[in-house]
């Protein structure tokens, strides 16, 4: 539960006020914060949902997203009042496609990152270039959540589309650009993509050429540092005068926001259990130097000029749990909770958890959660348990890797909601990981995150609010042993079932 003693009404802020905004899987949110970083009272939330079908297909329609920020930052500037707003700052899911026409209007529904529909076409570049050489210069491996293989598909499938896009854009790019008139590609939200040169921070030519892509029809890159203003007679221009000296960001990557929204800084592991999950290092990464050697199951977004962000991802956390908590008709929570704080056991089913595809580490876009060891005997806390546990071992996976990089990690700090909503899932997750885990209790981190960011830039000199944590928790040494063998299973159920036969 957050403390209210870490929100503040306005009477008690201090200058300048930032107002961030969150577009999420499952909805757009808002809230103004002050320069210290502390949120103000009340949030602002609009609820969406992705329009799905078992084709793969995820989207939503960026005018209908439009309408909801525009909203929100109605009711939030509404809400200050007469105090002056220094910062609009945007983060969105990640990556995000929509294209425009050249009257800036979109042509195509927003494709979201779990969209697997062009996962043929990751096959293809993969029998065309050597995608190890790919993941040097953008740090993205072929998948079907990068833009390389969306844009192919699109022009394969949707030619008269593809011809007639002036733009193609991020998410929030588009929302930027229907209310400023104007718009750029945040340096994150470019690395998202999987055609950003990681080293240069600029477009890579060999992605563009392999996505069949002109550059022309991209953003400028911008760094935090360099914001937007409102053309004359834009959206905003006219709904908020008061924003008009405003410093718009462009937008960010929600993972970047959420690594930061923890309160963490270079070298420290955060992990992130939302709707879908991610365990990240922000580490430093000069223009220039000579670049991280990355593991081949993980990936390195640029996020500015001196720093990238280093991990890996697991497509369904919450939406996992979401799944099993309406269809196994589970007991109360404390319950559940009580199931899992119980040793771990063989009976447990193992569940390799790729309900929409799996991401970090093997990259296969068509794999589908597999469910072993399942009988008549197996109980509904038993299966909730082992698709738990499954997840864990996708993290597993990726810590396995990020070790190879820092060998010194023991801890990490762990937000999102479902490190709430779930109970009891962080024990098992500390000892499936065998690292010392402490949970951050503010509601929020990711808007927390992007409000740090923006305030790097606006108030660089004001101490930072300390983002709160709970009680942190330890391995057990018992339970890591026998998780450590239970990885060793799990290993062997995706080499037979996913690596020996992908389409699976």
């Amino acid at each position: 539960m957050a403390s209210k003693t870490f929100e503040i009404g306005l009477s008690r802020m201090t200058s300048p006020l930032v107002l961030a905004l969150d577009i999420g899987s499952t909805a757009s949110r808002g809230s103004l914060f002050d320069a210290t970083g502390r949120p103000l009272r009340p949030r602002a939330k609009t609820p969406h949902a992705f329009t799905t079908a078992a084709d793969g297909t995820s989207i939503i329609d960026p005018d209908q997203v439009v309408d909801e920020v525009t909203g929100l930052i109605t009711d939030l500037v509404d809400l200050a009042g007469d105090l002056p707003i220094a910062g609009v700052a945007l983060d969105t899911f990640a990556s995000s496609l929509v294209g425009v026409d050249a009257e800036g209007r979109a042509i195509t529904p927003c494709f979201n990152y779990n969209d697997n529909r062009c996962a043929d076409e990751v096959a293809r570049m993969r029998a065309e270039a050597d995608e190890d050489e790919i993941q040097a210069r953008t740090g993205c491996r072929f998948h079907a959540s990068y833009l390389p293989a969306r844009l192919r598909w699109l022009a394969r499938n949707f030619p008269e589309r593809w011809e007639s896009a002036a733009q193609w854009l991020s998410l929030g790019e588009y929302v930027q650009l229907r209310l400023l008139g104007d718009t750029a590609a945040g340096t994150s939200t470019a690395a998202w993509s999987g055609l950003l040169n990681r080293r240069t921070g600029q477009w890579d030519d060999w992605a563009l050429e392999l996505s069949g892509l002109a550059g022309a029809k991209l953003s400028p890159i911008a760094d935090p540092d360099q914001g937007l203003r409102p053309a004359r007679g834009s959206i905003a221009r006219r709904l908020w005068p008061r924003l008009r000296h405003a410093h718009w960001f462009p937008p960010i990557g929600d993972g970047y926001a959420a690594t930061r929204g923890v309160g963490t800084g270079l070298g420290s592991l955060v992990i992130s259990l939302s709707t879908s999950g991610a365990m990240r290092l922000l580490v430093d990464d000069p223009i220039g130097g000579a670049g991280l050697d990355l593991p081949g199951g993980l990936w390195s977004y640029r996020v500015d000029a001196g720093h990238s962000l280093v991990g890996g991802a697991v497509n369904d956390v919450g939406r996992a749990t979401t799944w099993l908590t309406r269809e196994l008709n589970l007991p109360d929570a404390d319950t559940v909770a009580a199931q899992l704080h119980e040793p771990p056991s063989n009976i447990t089913p193992l569940v390799l958890p790729f309900f929409t595809g799996e991401r970090s580490t093997g990259w296969v876009g068509t794999a589908r959660a597999t469910l072993h060891r399942v009988d008549f005997s197996t109980s509904a806390l038993e299966l909730y348990r082992g698709v738990l546990e499954g997840i864990v071992w996708s993290f597993q996976r990726i810590t396995d890797q990020l070790l190879l990089l820092n060998p010194g990690i023991t801890s990490a700090r762990v937000g999102g909601r479902v490190a709430s909503e779930a109970p009891g899932l962080l024990t098992v997750l500390a000892d499936g990981l065998t690292l010392k885990l402490t949970p951050v209790t503010i509601k929020r981190s990711t808007l927390q995150g992007n409000a740090f960011i923006a305030l790097d830039v606006l108030a660089p000199d004001v101490p930072r609010a300390v983002v709160q944590t709970g009680e942190q928790l330890h391995p057990d040494p018992v339970n890591s042993s026998f998780y450590d063998a239970r990885q060793l299973l799990l290993d062997q159920l995706y080499a037979a079932v996913v690596a020996e036969n992908p389409l699976a």
